[in-house]
């Protein structure tokens, strides 16, 4: 027994993965990038050297000292065939969000079993997981997975409901900022946080399991926003009304968290910050011009400029208002974390 989650379910072992599984992981890691591929080609571009990637990727987790005792991974074997994989890390909690309530484990698109894997292999395998995430500390657990890949349904089976959507877009044009909108400046600050601690409250209203707000952070918020008005590789804008903003987007380059290993991340860009007072109805549906889809179609415009073609904007699952708007300009749900009831 390799440790306390090896085990053996219906002549197939669950256990922590090792170097030597590194050819088969590769394999069926290039299987999971392929099913993203067929179903957003744009979004999920499999890069040229994709299996050297994920090895060089999976290597370093075994290596020390990269080797982090804060990411798991798992296979399933039978017949001396890995027929499964997963991979799970516990992540920082961002500095706006209250430390206190424990480290979330997340439970990475990096998990795929093979075509022909039993279902009840899969469920094992994932438990496995899950078990070892939660005895290292994980006080919640989140899955990422495509919106239409096969891993959705076996969370949905152990409980995972949809928290976050990730809704993408491909392809910007405008040669110009709408109306109303501009390039923030440190003037901006004081009424950007103002607006962000609207955007807080909101969020610890719709899932206050998965918001916990810090006591501190509108400082560190602000903090943060100085510092990104220095940094060249993004685009932060409001929309303004005489003296006041009315809401706020950045436009940033995309974590190598949301995009494995195999597929090109140059070219995707992520909105996760955005608010407009227009949002403040969680449930209430717009149609037409608001400065609220301004906002989103100047964050385009800052993207088209910097050659970014493909966009992922993060939107809590349950508001509605903001899915709405998001459709209405194109938008669909590409990818999703899940979060265990």
């Amino acid at each position: 027994m390799v440790s306390d989650y090896c085990r053996s379910v219906m002549a197939f072992t669950i256990r922590p993965a090792t170097p030597r599984d590194l050819p088969a992981i590769v394999a069926l890691l290039n299987q999971a990038a392929e099913e993203r591929r067929s179903l957003d080609p744009l979004l999920w571009r499999v890069a040229g050297d994709a299996a050297a990637r994920i090895e060089t990727a999976v290597r370093a987790a075994f290596a020390p000292p990269q080797a982090s005792p804060r990411e798991f991974w798992f296979v399933a074997e039978h017949a001396e065939r890995i027929i499964g994989v997963t991979r799970a890390m516990l992540v920082p909690v961002p500095p706006i969000y209250d430390r206190a309530a424990g480290t979330p484990g997340l439970l990475l698109d990096d998990c795929v079993t093979a075509i022909d894997a039993p279902r009840d292999m899969a469920e094992a395998l994932l438990a496995a997981t899950e078990t070892a995430v939660t005895n290292a500390g994980g006080a919640r657990l989140i899955a990422s997975c495509p919106a239409g890949g096969h891993m959705r349904p076996l969370y949905e089976r152990r409980s995972y409901e949809p928290v976050t959507l990730y809704m993408a877009k491909h392809g910007f044009g405008g040669a110009a900022l709408p109306p109303r909108v501009r390039l923030a400046s440190m003037e901006d600050i004081p009424r950007i946080v103002a607006r962000s601690a609207q955007h807080r409250r909101m969020l610890a209203r719709i899932n206050a399991r998965f918001w916990h707000i810090h006591p501190e952070a509108d400082q560190r918020f602000e903090r943060w926003m100085r510092h990104s008005l220095t940094l060249t590789d993004r685009d932060m804008l409001v929309a303004a009304e005489a003296s006041d903003v009315h809401g706020y987007i950045i436009a940033q380059p995309i974590s190598p968290l949301l995009i494995p290993a195999p597929h090109e991340i140059a070219g995707i860009g992520v909105i996760d910050d955005f608010y407009d007072a227009d949002l403040a109805n969680v449930s209430a549906v717009s149609n037409g011009e608001s400065s609220a889809a301004n906002l989103l179609a100047a964050a385009e415009w800052a993207f088209a400029r910097r050659n970014v073609d493909s966009v992922l904007v993060v939107c809590p699952a349950a508001w509605a208002s903001k899915i709405a708007l998001l459709e209405q300009s194109g938008y669909r749900t590409a990818k999703l974390w899940m979060l265990k009831g």
